[in-house]
């Protein structure tokens, strides 16, 4: 019989985190205060614990993974490496298609890699309870299930288009003893503003996170700290055990090569989590197409400037050296909350400013339809942020067969879609239409960038 999952044992689970920080070509750019001058560690104490921010500034190659991480990471890794040989078959590729099972994780989604890890670092150091924003639900609920695991309250922020869309993924954070509120909401001075400026808003990631950083630092008790599934560098460092493990993965399969890497991209941190140990292969020679995809309506890595901006609506984050289509853009209300993120993760920007990723945009019906076709060779439900992914490998697949070569495509399976099947009947019913950002509305959400201090766009031009 032809293998199919490339398992590892337990004790091959990744005892470090990689750090793209300290192999990129051209160093990151720090982060910036609204004085315009670095943020230093202090600045950021109030919303991080100490133990985070070390990660989050750290130079170093490899970072040690606790053994008590370790231990909660085990509950469901190392996960599986699956060859897609039905959808190879259904295409006629000759194209090998493996795919990072990310599903298999009690959330369903790549989200409890860092959030274990957050929990836990906030628990040594004292902390008591975590806010966070969520888009989808995917992180809401991965962070409830995370404090759940070491004994820590979490605070939900939705986004409302998802928290109406979506109740299922409610319903998960409350079984884990999370709390959900709607965003824009109540809670907030921010979430209250928006309310009276803008009560139908179908609100966003930006404004989501504002609230949930207005409340931890307005914790009279300092026992509150902020908890970000994505953009960060250290959530991106904790994400890279999808690729080590992958990495060694393809090794047992035989494999000597990888052509192309996939994920879909929002924020960045599951396309990180695959991409980054490759990224680090390619920055030493090797030659492999490496692709970001993110939905049309959104479209930050393809279409925004390279800028500094805020990551939330309020401004109350630190300015970031990211691709921004501003940060109080509000995107089309898209099934793929997960990807409705005005700004992407400086790791991966810097990584796109020097050309060692080629990021696309796809509309959303190419991404159902691709989807659908991997539901019916593969067998899995995809979440609708997945099928971004999906979709650029089945455009990949097809390419090596008008080639007529032989490739291997490795792409991120990053969350099933079981509680997005609203989205699959409203696809099924045609009630999905597709939304390319217009020009004009590009430039007047980046608009808010001009007034901002600028990054650097060196590069080395060897990519």
């Amino acid at each position: 019989m032809e293998r199919t999952k490339i398992v590892l044992d337990d004790n091959e689970l990744p005892r470090q985190w990689y750090n793209l920080a300290a192999d990129l070509p051209t160093p990151l750019q720090p982060p910036l205060g609204p004085d315009g001058q670095p943020v230093g560690p202090e600045q950021l104490a109030p919303v991080f614990p100490m133990n985070l921010i070390e990660q989050e500034v750290s130079t170093e190659r490899w970072i040690d993974i606790p053994e008590e991480v370790l231990s909660l990471l085990s509950i469901w890794r190392p996960s599986p490496l699956y060859r897609a040989r039905r959808l190879e078959q259904a295409l006629g590729t000759p194209a090998r298609i493996y795919y990072k099972n990310e599903g298999v994780s009690p959330p369903g989604s790549h989200k409890p890699n860092t959030a274990v890890p957050q929990a836990w670092y906030n628990k040594q150091f004292g902390i008591e309870r975590l806010t966070t924003e969520t888009g989808a639900g995917q992180w809401g609920s991965a962070l409830s299930f995370a404090c759940s695991l070491v004994g820590l309250e979490c605070k939900v922020f939705m986004v409302r288009i998802s928290f109406d869309q979506k109740p299922y993924r409610r319903l998960m954070m409350e079984a884990w003893g999370g709390t959900c509120f709607p965003s824009p909401s109540e809670q907030t001075k921010t979430g209250q503003a928006i309310l009276a400026a803008t009560p139908d808003t179908p609100g966003s990631l930006g404004i989501a996170i504002s609230e949930a950083v207005e409340a931890a630092v307005s914790d009279s008790t300092g026992k509150t700290r902020y908890s970000l599934g994505s953009v960060l560098n250290h959530v991106l460092l904790h994400q890279t055990v999808i690729g080590l493990e992958a990495k060694k993965q393809l090794e047992k399969a035989g494999e000597k090569k990888v052509d192309v890497v996939i994920g879909c991209a929002g924020g960045g941190s599951n396309f990180a989590g695959l991409a980054f140990p490759f990224i680090c292969d390619k920055i030493n020679g090797a030659e492999i197409e490496i692709y970001p995809v993110e939905p049309t309506s959104c479209p930050t890595l393809t279409r925004a400037p390279f800028a500094y901006d805020h990551g939330d609506v309020a401004g109350m984050t630190p300015l970031l050296a990211m691709h921004s289509l501003g940060h109080a853009f509000v995107p089309e209300p898209i099934h793929a909350g997960g990807l409705r993120y005005h700004g992407m993760a400086p790791l991966v920007s810097a990584a796109a400013v020097e050309g060692l990723i080629t990021p696309r945009a796809y509309p959303q019906l190419k991404c159902y339809e691709a989807a659908v076709k991997w539901a019916r060779t593969e067998g899995f439900i995809s979440a609708p942020e997945t099928a971004h992914a999906i979709a650029a490998v089945i455009d990949e697949a097809e390419k090596a067969k008008q080639e007529g070569k032989e490739k291997v495509i490795v792409f991120n399976w990053s969350g099933h879609g079981l509680v997005d099947l609203a989205a699959y009947d409203a696809y099924f019913q045609g009630k999905l239409v597709d939304h390319e950002l217009a020009q004009e509305e590009l430039e007047k959400s980046t608009a808010v960038l001009d007034n901002l201090p600028k990054p650097s766009t060196a590069k080395t031009g060897k990519w």
